[in-house]
């Protein structure tokens, strides 16, 4: 599963749900917005920052990390871009660091370098298989993405329900029902797409966008998703898409398997139609 797309277009769609997974309360999400940062010295993109909408508060910003495999550079990578970004950028508010991982065995500390600062109250590892129970859409939504493949749909089905009865706005309940959707496709590679719209009673899978966002790029096993032609198309709106809800060129490339060149390419012409 291409865990980032799915997490940062989660917390685009649902932003309190982050703030849930902290411990704060969800509606502190309507003083911030998720953004990504460039720092130029050694061009790179950071692309889970929280950052306040009132830059004079003395709220914090976020910085956004999930990581969901193995990687002995990871906080050498986050504390290396978090310095050079306060270096550049020079904000007003104080950083915090969040480090999102499925289980405790996936990290890496290297304490020899980074134990102090991992026990700072600025920085958090949230570890989701240790979550308790909550009434948060959003947080169990967060959960869905590790839950085992023999419970993850009865779970789906019943944030389904919840969304339904929780929300009354028409346009949010289908975004988030279709991006819950969308991580039980990326969960189920070796099911058929006839097999998955049969588990949710979705009629036509293939004409709904999460399809487009799951399948355009040629993951699911054994699925013949058309000509070519038609993989470039899809592969194009998922581009499209991906850099409305504001992720970044290299994030895109990565979640799609694509060249970061091909990418670029497609944006461009995108924002010049």
């Amino acid at each position: 599963m291409k865990t980032d797309s799915i997490f940062y277009k989660l917390f685009l769609t649902i932003p309190s749900s982050f703030f849930e997974l902290i411990g704060i309360p969800g509606n502190e999400a309507k003083n911030y917005k998720l953004t990504s940062r460039e720092v130029k010295q050694l061009s790179f993109r950071m692309d889970g920052l929280f950052v306040p909408t009132n830059v004079n508060s003395d709220q914090p910003f976020y910085l956004v990390e999930v990581q969901f495999q193995p990687k002995e550079e990871l906080y050498y990578r986050i504390f290396s871009e978090l310095f050079l970004y306060l270096r550049q950028y020079q904000p007003i508010n104080p950083w915090r660091v969040v480090v999102i991982y499925p289980t405790r065995s996936i990290e890496r500390e290297e304490a020899h370098q980074f134990g102090d600062i991992l026990t700072l109250e600025r920085v958090q590892r949230i570890y989701l298989d240790e979550l308790a129970k909550t009434n948060s859409l959003g947080v169990e939504i967060i959960k869905l993405v590790i839950e085992p493949e023999e419970t993850a749909v009865d779970l789906a089905k019943s944030l389904v329900e919840k969304t339904q009865t929780q929300l009354t706005d028409a346009v949010r309940q289908e975004n988030i029902i279709e991006l819950i959707e969308t991580i039980i496709v990326y969960k189920l590679p070796q099911k058929s797409r006839e097999e998955i719209a049969a588990m949710f009673n979705l009629g036509d899978l293939k004409q709904t966008r999460f399809y487009q966002d799951a399948f355009a790029d040629g993951q699911l096993i054994g699925e013949d998703i058309g000509e070519q032609t038609g993989q470039q198309k899809a592969k194009q709106e998922a581009v499209a898409r991906m850099v409305k809800l504001g992720l970044s060129l290299e994030v895109i490339a990565e979640s799609l398997d694509l060249p970061l060149s091909v990418v670029q390419q497609i944006a461009n012409s995108a924002n010049n139609n």
